[in-house]
């Protein structure tokens, strides 16, 4: 039978920190009020010649020499982000041109901060079906380029940066098993409502949060979907070695390890440092609980994301 596994990992964050000490300068906040209610002490912005492509590239070479692999292995590229450079071509085609890939198939796919767990479902499908060998997936956003700063419901919330990984075929489980869901009802408590028609933005072009809204429904849709793939890949929740959520909130995230009675030593956090980066904030926290050492081979994860759509999914996959 045919398997995907974890080959390699890799990250990037841009060099500017964005404190909270900074955003009381800038907003109505302090930096005990973000951290009671986030558990965000900083987060990491873009460079002003800097694009999403760019963090992606720079994670797919630190993966890449994480490892030691040769590019030449990589049958297909698959960019997770809702904050590409340009409506096309794709952040997958500009990465591909970077690396000198040519002619293999390469992609965006937006299901906003659960981006990543589609696309790393989408490229365990691919190769289990034969169809490709080794998958690029990367997952890229500058969530700052729609940050409004005078927003602090939602400024203090994102940060930018970048996560990858390399699947590669194996003939022993890797991604045990996906579940994915997405609930367009949720359009609108979480969204960029603006639209750009005939070179004019029109409507709002900043992000748009119904925090409460959001909090709730995070909380209930990564708790059932947790359960529900447990159970259908016949895991119990006492195997799981490490719970890898998407860091939006810290609260949020301590809700769902509290529902899978998870203790938070068994639950990677990065978001105090990094905020929330979308479809990099999976990809950024499992590379770095690797490269830390927290996370070994043969190693049960649980990988966990929510995002605007509604979207939402969790993987189950043996390190």
């Amino acid at each position: 039978m045919i398997y995907s596994k974890i080959i390699a990992t890799g990250s990037y964050l841009p060099e500017r920190v964005l404190s909270n000490q900074e955003l009381e300068k800038i907003v109505d906040t302090s930096d005990e009020w973000i951290i009671s209610r986030s558990g965000i002490k900083e987060r990491r912005i873009i460079g002003e010649t800097q694009s999403p492509s760019d963090m992606a590239y720079n994670a797919a070479i630190n993966a890449l020499e994480s490892n030691n692999i040769d590019k030449s292995c990589i049958d297909m590229i698959i960019v997770a982000t809702c904050t590409p450079d340009t409506i096309f071509p794709s952040n997958a085609c500009l990465l591909q041109q970077r690396l000198k890939l040519n002619n293999i198939p390469a992609f965006d796919l937006n299901a906003a901060c659960s981006g990543f767990l589609y696309a790393i479902t989408m490229a365990d499908a691919y190769i289990k079906s034969n169809m490709a060998k080794t998958v690029l997936v990367i997952g890229s956003d500058a969530i700052s380029h729609y940050i409004d700063y005078t927003d602090r419901d939602t400024c203090v919330l994102f940060g930018d940066g970048a996560g990858a990984l390399l699947l590669q075929q194996s003939d022993s489980p890797g991604i045990i098993g996906s579940e994915l869901h997405a609930d367009g009802g949720g359009e609108t408590f979480l969204n960029v409502p603006g639209k750009l028609k005939n070179g004019t933005i029109h409507g709002n072009p900043y992000i748009h949060m119904d925090g409460r809204a959001v909090f709730k429904s995070a909380v209930k849709s990564l708790s059932q979907v947790a359960t529900a793939l447990l159970k259908k890949t016949n895991y119990t929740k006492e195997q799981i070695s490490w719970l890898i959520p998407h860091q939006a909130n810290i609260r949020i995230i301590e809700a769902t390890a509290n529902h899978l009675s998870l203790p938070m030593e068994k639950v990677i956090v990065t978001v105090d440092t990094h905020g929330n980066t979308a479809a990099a904030s999976v990809p950024l926290a499992l590379d770095m609980a690797i490269k830390s050492g927290k996370i070994k081979r043969g190693d049960l994860l649980l990988l966990e994301g929510f995002g605007a759509g509604y979207t939402w999914g969790a993987s189950l996959i043996r390190y």
